[in-house]
């Protein structure tokens, strides 16, 4: 299995406010579509609840809570190794958030999908683990300048963690 972690970060780590993402950036939004599709994503409840269809189509929903036991179209487990377990061997799974299931999932991560936007939010309540270049490599790099359907430039970078290139 590979455990991929995507998100779209600002320049300050922020990744989100109010339970929503801090910026509009349809690209990214195609981007995380097209890496995830076919494919078992794992998030937290809140996250879940911030999805503004609920369940993701095309994708196995895996929904990490301690509370709730039943969510349209998702599996629930009550821990991240629960969720993981239940992954089979050759598939690809996809971390995407909140905050505090980054900050479990990193360690074990073994790429890193991010929009790295080149703006910080004026408030933010939610914000992803800091990525050390002694653990990861840059592997793919794509940048974007701001344009009429984009406020803010920003750069989609794979990272893939040091000893597994």
């Amino acid at each position: 299995m590979r455990i991929n972690v995507i998100a779209a970060v600002a320049a300050n780590g922020a990744i989100g406010n109010d339970n929503k993402l801090l910026y509009w950036l349809p690209d990214d939004l195609k981007r995380f579509k097209a890496l995830t599709t076919g494919h078992t994503i794992i998030m937290g409840r809140r996250t879940f609840d911030s999805l503004p269809k609920g369940a993701l189509p095309n994708r196995r929903n895996v929904v990490l809570s301690r509370s709730v036991n039943e969510l349209p179209g998702a599996e629930i487990y009550q821990t991240l190794d629960a969720a993981l377990d239940s992954c089979t061997l050759g598939e690809d799974v996809y971390i995407i958030g909140g905050e505090s299931v980054y900050r479990q999932a990193l360690p074990l991560a073994d790429r890193l999908c991010l929009t790295e936007i080149a703006a910080s939010p004026e408030v933010a309540d939610a914000f992803f683990p800091e990525v050390s270049p002694s653990e990861w490599k840059e592997e793919w790099s794509e940048s974007h300048d701001a344009d009429d359907r984009h406020a803010c430039a920003y750069r989609f970078v794979d990272y893939i963690r040091r000893g597994k290139e």
